[in-house]
């Protein structure tokens, strides 16, 4: 007896295994699809607000659910569903209007039917300009020993939101623009590191981003190392993870 139900155990306990790893792998889909998806910062376009190396959950039921909400975009509906607006100043993840299978991160600047424009460095929305203050200068550590100092702003937008601005160099190629206007149902989004951003100013490369290409809102960081270091290099954490940023929330 002892010889026929031992492999009947060992199967059932194989069973479970694999039922309990289908049931965590569904479980991990429905949050990344429906609640909070990963994302991880790659370029210095968000500084200060996000640095390279930045991990964050952007969730996803900000906006409501599009067909890019799902893994794989697969084209199975048009338009949003359970949608709302972003707010003018969110952080938001989106999928690049002329090659859908890439995720940009930048703040909403404009709503539709906006005009956009730039002057001397000056955000412009709908004629008036964009309160801007100076806030002194922001230590940007490229990692390797690289320390920069670059010019920093705070700029405040109609609806109160107030965010740092980095400013690397006078006269920048998208400091003085033509103006936009923000066509219906679509956004304006620019970076906060304004002059190495490639955003909505650049028609040819991001231009106007469709409100059904909003993948959800940038919330919190919920790991963060320095510039150049990996993250998966766990004997390094001590040295290469930046302590201070870990469970902040993105403003």
């Amino acid at each position: 007896m002892t010889s026929t139900t031992e492999p009947k155990k060992k199967e059932g306990g194989l069973g479970e295994t694999v039922k309990v790893i289908i049931q965590a792998f569904l479980i991990a889909i429905l949050i990344r699809t429906f609640l909070f998806q990963p994302f991880n910062i790659p370029s210095g376009s968000m500084k200060e607000t996000l640095l390279v190396g930045d991990y964050l959950f952007v969730s996803k039921f900000s906006y409501g659910y599009s067909r890019f909400s799902l893994p794989f975009s697969p084209p199975l509906f048009d338009g949003r569903i359970l949608g709302s607006t972003p707010n003018r100043g969110d952080v938001v993840v989106f999928k690049l209007p002329r090659d859908e299978s890439t995720d940009y991160i930048k703040r909403v600047i404009g709503l539709p039917g906006d005009e956009i424009q730039m002057i001397g460095g000056v955000l412009h929305i709908n004629g008036q300009p964009v309160k801007r203050e100076d806030a002194g200068y922001w230590m940007d550590d490229e990692g390797g020993g690289r320390v920069e100092r670059v010019k920093r702003w705070t700029e405040t937008l109609p609806n109160g939101v107030s965010y740092y601005t980095l400013d690397l160099v006078d006269n920048g190629f998208y400091d003085n623009t033509p103006v936009y206007k923000v066509p219906a149902n679509h956004y304006f989004m620019m970076g906060d590191n304004r002059d190495n951003s490639t955003d909505s100013r650049v028609l040819s490369q991001v231009g106007y981003v469709p409100y059904e290409n909003l993948i959800g809102r940038a919330q919190v960081i919920f790991f963060s190392v320095k510039e150049g270091d990996a993250a998966w290099q766990f004997w390094k954490w001590p040295w290469t993870v930046r302590w201070d940023r870990i469970f902040s929330f993105v403003r």
